[in-house]
């Protein structure tokens, strides 16, 4: 084997030390700022208000979040109020007072704030249009007059709903990414989890369908993390939780 030329080890040898006696000085960092997003899930049953926070960029356009806290709102779900629109909008104004203290001044402004109703609100836009949409004209009052940045009111569609759902699951379940040795987000290379879920009148089977050719028109097409999901909602009419109760207390009676 050929030897180093000594010149070489020696300037390689004084490169070292003059290295190690230049003074250095840290770079300073500044801290990711704390943002913040607010969701009400406007349920049959009861309205929740979650508040969200997230200190990352987002990931390939997808944003990576955490829940921090939330607010039960007191009394009966939205859609209770069909009679006196303006009592279900004044039932929100405790847990907005919560979140303004939750979050803190200056975020007020940039704060997101959505509205999303679900399975009793649907039904009573059915049967009763006009009620439905002074609730929600109510409800859009309410929130604009907070300080934080209303995006909108709405009644989630069935498929809608069972997507978020679908999402939310293997979120928490980190089937969309995971963090690799750096601290850097890359895909899982995990499968996706199916989702069961079971309301008051029927359960409703989420899945993925892998392939295009087997997504039905009424399936709802997802892009988060980089990726594309086509996830389709089965529902099964009959299998929900009243009506469990209802069989079970037939059986406890006979």
């Amino acid at each position: 084997r050929e030897l180093l030329p000594p010149w070489l080890v020696i300037v390689a040898g004084l490169t070292g030390i003059v290295l190690l006696c230049v003074s250095t000085k840290d770079v300073p960092v500044a801290p990711l700022r704390t943002k913040y997003g607010i969701v009400l899930d406007a349920g049959p049953s009861r309205t929740i208000l979650f508040i969200y926070q997230w200190t990352t960029p987002k990931a390939n356009k997808t944003g990576v979040i955490r829940g921090c806290s939330s607010c039960p709102v007191q009394g009966p779900g939205v859609s209770s109020y069909s009679d006196s629109p303006q009592k279900a909008g004044k039932s929100l104004e405790p847990c907005l007072n919560w979140a303004q203290n939750e979050i803190p001044a200056e975020q007020h402004s940039q704060t997101p704030l959505y509205l999303g109703a679900t399975a009793s609100m649907r039904q009573l836009n059915l049967t009763h249009p006009i009620l439905s949409d002074g609730l929600l004209a109510a409800l859009t009052g309410t929130l604009k007059s907070s300080p934080f940045s209303f995006q909108g009111a709405q009644i989630l569609s069935s498929p809608d709903e069972e997507a978020f759902n679908w999402v939310a699951v293997n979120y928490i379940l980190e089937n969309f990414f995971k963090y690799d040795w750096r601290g850097q987000l890359v895909p899982s290379g995990k499968g996706m989890a199916g989702v069961l879920t079971m309301g008051g009148t029927s359960a409703q089977v989420t899945s993925e369908l892998e392939e295009e050719k087997q997504a039905p028109k009424e399936g709802v097409r997802l892009q988060l993390y980089g990726q594309t999901h086509r996830v389709h909602s089965h529902r099964c009419p009959c299998h929900g939780t009243e009506q469990l109760r209802s069989r079970l207390l037939s059986l406890l009676i006979q």
